[in-house]
């Protein structure tokens, strides 16, 4: 059997600018979760309601830790003028002022599929899985060094086409979203660009050293993971099926 060998990059060479904007674009050709089943069958139609309603309402859980990981991602940085950047990612997702943010948004989406507000935002009826890997991502952000944990937002670099793909297949595949059911993915299309184009600059600024740049591409993998688990939860639990775990919501029962 071969050994498996892990590469130690303290010695190389950094990888020249476009080289390593390359390795990082490469993480979200072969990983992101556009790629997986479940959201074929998604953005395809061919889920029943209920299958479409496990995903918003687990999902909510990942739009929940988004701004919990910024605020913690902030109480870290010293210079200034990150934090004056980073919060309105903040302000995107709880809103600010009369603005409702994404996560009201996202409740739209839940309200149209029959959840109450309350059940939703106490994440009782939400996957094991999915609450372990959403954590797992806030636990990465507030341990891994800055520019690491900057790069774990680059998957919003991908993220345009899969919103583009979403509003199209499920505004024609399901009478029970509409516009306004789907305002947070329309939002985000202009949003995540922004986002990313910031991040982005960062990441190729700050990451200086060969061993950095792997670890930022490393942080980039590791966020395609949090997602792609999380569908994997969703199909085990609602498609394949598995079993449905105790505690997490079932088809049929009441959702308070």
């Amino acid at each position: 059997m071969n050994e498996i060998v892990a590469i130690d990059w303290r010695g190389a060479a950094p990888l020249a600018r476009d080289e390593f904007e390359a390795s990082i674009r490469a993480v979200g050709a072969g990983r992101y979760h556009d790629k997986h089943e479940f959201h074929k069958l998604l953005h395809g139609g061919k889920l029943q309601k209920e299958q479409v309603a496990a995903w918003a309402l687990n999902r909510y859980c990942y739009q929940e830790a988004v701004p919990r990981k910024d605020a913690a991602f902030m109480s870290r940085v010293h210079d200034r003028e990150l934090r004056r950047e980073w919060i309105h990612r903040i302000h995107d997702h709880d809103g600010l002022g009369e603005e409702g943010g994404g996560i009201e948004r996202w409740l739209v989406l839940t309200d149209a599929l029959g959840f109450s507000r309350d059940y939703v935002t106490s994440r009782r009826g939400a996957l094991p899985a999915t609450k372990f890997a959403v954590e797992a991502y806030v636990r990465f952000v507030v341990e891994q060094p800055l520019v690491v944990a900057v790069a774990s937002s680059l998957t919003e670099l991908f993220a345009p086409s899969i919103h583009r793909e979403r509003i199209v297949g499920m505004l024609e595949s399901y009478d029970f979203v509409d516009d306004q059911v789907m305002a947070y993915f329309k939002r985000r299309l202009t949003q995540a660009p922004r986002d990313s184009e910031f991040a982005l600059g960062y990441v190729l600024d700050n990451a200086k050293t060969r061993a950095e740049q792997e670890a930022c591409v490393g942080a980039v993998r590791f966020k395609c993971d949090v997602l792609w688990a999380q569908l994997d939860a969703l199909h085990h639990a609602y498609v394949t099926p598995g079993p449905i775990p105790p505690g997490a919501w079932r088809p049929g029962e009441a959702n308070v």
